[in-house]
């Protein structure tokens, strides 16, 4: 009888071996994780930052028109602060009124409404001229100011609703 060479050869892992690299992975997926959380929230927030500057620079551009251009608003589109009625206007326009010579060309403010990406709509907080700068409750007069409508709170501790 013929005895075999003593020396095994290794075919695979021991299992110390599984337990350890499987230990390593799940510490590092931990570490991670909280990473990847804030990388995605903190990319929502700007783009948080973004839809507000849009929309506040579209208001302020509809000011400056109504300013300079009253007459060339229609009468039903018309408020006393020169802010507009509604979001709605900023993205549908207007044909210019009382405006000789024009082609009937739509002025408008914003391609199209920017969505909240906290909320994931494009619904917007609205404050009108007269309202408080931390109020909730718009008049429905004019649209002076718009917040998103999450309650969370932001990476910095703020609340979203108060950008």
């Amino acid at each position: 009888m013929r005895f075999k060479n003593s020396k095994r050869s290794h075919n695979g892992f021991t299992l110390l071996e599984v337990v350890i690299v499987v230990t390593i992975l799940s510490i590092l997926t931990a570490a991670v994780i909280p990473l990847v959380r804030n990388t995605v929230k903190r990319e929502r927030e700007s783009d948080l930052r973004l839809a507000l500057r849009q929309l506040r620079q579209a208001i302020d551009a509809y000011k400056r028109f109504s300013e300079t251009n009253v007459a060339s608003i229609p009468i039903e589109w018309r408020t006393q602060s020169g802010y507009p009625k509604d979001l709605k206007l900023l993205v549908d326009g207007f044909i210019p009124a009382n405006v000789i010579g024009t082609n009937s060309a739509k002025v408008r403010f914003l391609r199209r409404m920017p969505v909240d990406p906290m909320t994931g709509k494009a619904e917007w907080g609205l404050r009108s001229y007269k309202e408080a700068p931390d109020s909730t409750n718009w008049s429905g007069e004019d649209v002076f100011d718009v917040y998103s409508k999450s309650s969370d709170r932001a990476l910095n501790g703020t609340v979203y609703k108060d950008w």
